[in-house]
């Protein structure tokens, strides 16, 4: 049997299944992400992989494990984030989800047939397990066989485009566990990155968070027909209007070959919710904008800014992870497509208008060559963003097992 079957034989759809059903069930919120960390660790070890967890403060921590080689080929990564956007937590998630947690937004994984649904099950969460699968299987295959280069298995905390959920550390989310994982030591040649979409990608968009900060008059319900009045709120409402409008017709101003870069208004804030008969004297709107490869924030900033020019309002960027692009001839690229195409018995084909960003931006960053490959999201009626995010299909999950195993076994055997 040849090494990429052993691989594959391993890899089955009840090993699948259990893993993210496990991993669904283990609460893992941006910052809070150190108990599926440890148990991601014991799983690796039981498969005979040095394996640890990388503390980055009491609850935040990723999972890494190495399969080691003779060390004359090149070492690969195989890279998945851990951390749900949502909570699982009523205190935290209504109303802002939704009136009520549905079963799949709480973090309980469920097996139905060939779905597992839960909090996060899709997202990462599927894609985690199939990393953790498919590094079983060829730590476990090549335990009597000489390969080239290591496997990396790494799980990253704080994945997620979100700050820190209550007090503690701001700097929770936005890829500090990517960074922190490659600032200590665990550097590879290259990478790939499983997170959602039926492709192979070499770029991404990047993440920028904008804060605009309109002006009013603080004053009294009573007094409105007395002193002078002029009411941030209702500012923010006109600047919002527009702002739908402006947005709506960003990705045609810095649309590239792959790239739609989309942004949303996704807060509001102003005034004492104790107290109505009261206006504030500052509102807030923060959105975020995605950012084509090649673009830059203060340039956005500046369209920003010559949007608002007219109203009483401050621009400032408070987030910003660059876009990036990895060289689409490179090996792990093109690798990547090659096994995408023998597992799906199809050509690849680029998708477009893409504007999702992830921990790849991160990774490229710092130098590491990376593609981005994953599922498609589930096949159900009426799907909606948070079930696309918490349910994933176990047949698609094998099939991008397959991918990433192909990539791994080739690697294994190419000379540096």
């Amino acid at each position: 049997m040849s090494l990429l079957d052993e691989v594959l034989d391993r890899i089955t759809p009840e090993r699948l299944r259990e893993a993210a059903v496990a991993i669904t069930s283990i609460p893992s919120p941006t910052g809070r992400e150190a108990p599926l960390a440890a148990w991601l660790v014991e799983q690796m070890r039981l498969s005979g992989i040095p394996a640890q967890v990388q503390s980055i403060d009491a609850d935040q921590a990723n999972a890494v494990g190495r399969v080691r080689s003779d060390r004359t080929g090149r070492d690969l990564m195989l890279y998945a984030p851990i951390d749900t956007l949502t909570t699982g937590d009523e205190a935290e998630d209504l109303p802002w989800i939704g009136p009520s947690l549905r079963p799949d937004m709480r973090p309980i994984g469920v097996s139905d047939g060939d779905l597992v649904q839960g909090l996060g099950a899709g997202n990462p969460k599927g894609h985690a397990a199939c990393v953790l699968v498919t590094g079983q299987a060829f730590a476990e295959a090549t335990r009597s066989r000489t390969i080239r280069g290591d496997l990396v298995l790494a799980f990253g905390a704080g994945g997620m485009p979100t700050n820190a959920v209550g007090g503690g550390r701001a700097n929770t989310g936005h890829g500090v566990g990517a960074s922190f994982l490659l600032e200590r030591g665990w550097y590879t040649d290259h990478a790939i990155i499983a997170k959602p979409g039926d492709f192979v990608a070499h770029d991404e968009v990047g993440v920028c968070w904008f804060e605009i900060t309109l002006h009013g008059i603080h004053t009294y319900a009573g007094s409105r027909h007395r002193l002078p009045y002029r009411n941030p709120i209702v500012a923010a409402a006109e600047v919002a209007t527009g702002l739908e409008k402006w947005l709506a017709d960003f990705p045609a101003r810095h649309r590239t070959a792959t790239a739609a870069p989309q942004g949303v208004i996704g807060s509001i804030a102003g005034g004492w919710e104790r107290m109505l008969a009261v206006t504030p004297a500052v509102c807030r709107l923060r959105l975020d904008i995605r950012l084509a490869p090649g673009q830059h924030p203060l340039a956005v900033r500046r369209e920003l800014a010559a949007f608002l020019a007219g109203f009483d309002a401050e621009c400032e960027l408070v987030n910003h992870i660059p876009a990036t692009t990895t060289d689409p001839d490179s090996w792990v690229v093109t690798e990547t497509i090659r096994a995408w195409e023998a597992a799906a018995g199809k050509p690849h084909q680029p998708i477009t208008d893409n504007s999702g960003a992830t921990d790849a931006n991160i990774l490229r960053a710092r130098g590491v060559p990376t593609a981005r490959v994953g599922m498609p999201k589930a096949p159900l009626p009426g799907i909606d963003f948070a079930l696309g995010m918490n349910t994933v299909q176990v047949t698609e999950m094998r099939r991008l097992c397959e991918v990433l195993a192909r990539v791994a076994v080739a690697n294994s055997q190419e000379k540096r």
